[in-house]
């Protein structure tokens, strides 16, 4: 009798450890690097998390999340894949192209679901769209340029030069500037693109095309929209109106842009990671894009440039910023 006492007592004590076993088991490990943080980006990692916690995944019960910004280093977030690829996480998420790149280089068997990267395959990330292979999927926010153009000149009609600034060092910027200066042509507008290695040096930059050009548009490069109050002091000063590529740098002072909304394409990444905990290979998952397009208008920031928005374009619009 005393010894099925014991047995019972020593089954009762180790139930706790059994339960805390099984529920150590049900959490999902999730890593998130972000190249830098500014509006669009940090838009789409919470719309990532909010994605896993609308299918059920919540820290910390059923989900853990370690995220690192490499703060625009490329050594940094070297060093943050290294320390990812450590921890073996259930999935990667790696936020913009460099970040993306830097994961791709570090582990070939790791999770990884991109997010924000202009040209996967141009990236080298995947070889096809359609069928990615390997360890890798994520979502593109590739720019619909000839659609961006048309909005500029809709904008500053007399524009027949255009500025835009970039970091050569960012693969997709080095594409989004060829491909505006190949549609340029297309819309009278010639093209001069300046280049910022760092964020210090975007200020210079915005300055160096002040009388040489009638508009600045602005790619989606995270140097240049990290620092973008520079390029909107600059053109305000000067006069010299700012449109942008992506909807959140509207808030911080541009005119206008034609983009998506970051927060959906980090649901929409967000998905594809659900999809992964599920048991579904990265490399079964087709690439996404985004074909929803939201124009956005400053007219505040149109005065301050010395442009007058016309009526039909703010009633087009679907978001009014006003400040």
């Amino acid at each position: 009798m005393q010894f099925k006492k014991l047995i019972s007592h020593a089954l009762l004590a180790a139930l706790p450890l059994c339960s805390a076993i099984t529920l150590a088991a049900d959490v999902k490990t999730i890593a998130i690097t972000q190249i830098v943080e500014h509006p669009a980006l940090d838009s789409v990692r919470k719309g990532v998390i909010d994605e896993l916690a609308a299918k059920g995944y919540l820290e910390p019960d059923t989900l853990k999340i370690s995220y690192e910004s490499a703060q625009g280093n490329p050594t940094t977030a070297s060093q943050i894949a290294r320390k990812f690829i450590g921890e073996e996480p259930d999935v990667v998420v790696a936020i913009a192209t460099p970040s993306a790149q830097t994961m791709a280089a570090a582990s070939k068997t790791v999770p990884i679901v991109f997010s924000a990267v202009t040209d996967p395959v141009g990236a080298k990330l995947v070889s096809n769209l359609e069928k990615p292979g390997k360890n890798i999927t994520g979502t593109t926010d590739m720019l619909p340029i000839d659609e961006h153009l048309k909005l500029v000149k809709k904008i500053v009609p007399t524009a027949t030069r255009l500025g835009t600034i970039y970091n050569p060092g960012e693969a997709n910027s080095v594409t989004l500037v060829e491909m505006v200066k190949s549609a340029g042509d297309a819309h009278g507008l010639t093209v001069t693109a300046v280049a910022a290695n760092k964020t210090s040096e975007v200020l210079s930059a915005a300055k160096s095309l002040v009388g040489k050009v009638d508009v600045i548009y602005l790619v989606t490069d995270n140097t240049v929209i990290s620092a973008v109050e520079a390029v909107i002091k600059v053109g305000e000063q000067n006069k010299l109106p700012v449109i942008a590529a992506d909807t959140d740098t509207v808030t911080r002072g541009a005119i206008a842009a034609l983009g998506f909304d970051y927060y959906d394409v980090g649901r929409q990444t967000g998905a594809l990671v659900v999809q992964i905990l599920s048991g579904v290979a990265p490399g079964d998952l087709p690439v996404k894009g985004i074909s929803k397009l939201d124009l956005h208008l400053n007219p505040g920031a149109a005065q301050r440039m010395g442009v007058n928005l016309a009526p039909a374009l703010l009633e087009s619009a679907q978001k009014i910023i006003s400040n």
